[in-house]
């Protein structure tokens, strides 16, 4: 028997719209969290061409602009099982979600840490209308520090995607995230619910 597959517009459209009727004003931060490999950029996007087909300004982050220079991480840190020390979450915080939250710090900035390149990014400073989303995607994402962040959040689970399992212990995305979704099949991803699975 075919399992019925929603079609991926339908599903990100329904998804935008259930964020933009919880939170139609202010500042929203959206997190889209995953293990590596799920898709979380490409879903992310899809999800903001979504918001902005519906004319409410929106951008997007991801938490790979953000690792820590090398340089700076002592060889024996030990920041987490899962991690390692990788990201730094007070420059996230701190040229990103603090300013996009609080219009009052001024302008924010997408990306802090060019990763490839091995060096800090030259800021390019942004501005945003009172209502507006932000879209930060990524790994770890609903790690303890982080959670209050987020004013919703999404868990991608995939079909032979393993997640790591001291981030699955420690962090339990599936039962933090606001909603989880299947992305196994990215042109079908399915809603589905923690109770059911």
């Amino acid at each position: 028997m075919t399992r019925w597959a929603p079609l991926k517009a339908d599903v990100l459209d329904a998804l935008a719209a259930e964020i933009l009727q919880l939170y139609s004003k202010g500042r929203i931060i959206v997190a889209i969290d995953g293990p590596e490999g799920s898709g979380t950029p490409e879903f992310a996007a899809a999800l903001a061409a979504s918001v902005r087909r519906t004319g409410h300004p929106v951008f997007v982050a991801s938490v790979e602009d953000f690792h820590r220079d090398p340089a700076s991480i002592e060889p024996d840190f030990d920041d987490s099982a899962f991690d390692r020390g990788d990201y730094d979450y007070s420059l996230l915080r701190r040229i990103l979600l603090d300013p996009f939250k609080n219009p009052s710090h001024g302008g924010f900035v997408l990306a802090g840490f060019d990763r490839a390149r091995n060096q800090p990014i030259e800021p390019r400073w942004l501005t945003a209308p009172a209502d507006a989303l932000l879209i930060v995607e990524g790994v770890f994402l609903h790690r303890p520090e982080l959670r209050g962040l987020w004013n919703y959040s999404v868990w991608l689970d995939s079909d032979g995607i393993t997640p790591v399992a001291a981030y699955l212990k420690e962090s339990k995305p599936r039962t933090a995230a606001t909603a989880i979704i299947d992305n196994s099949d990215v042109e079908h991803p399915r809603r589905v619910f923690a109770d059911s699975c």
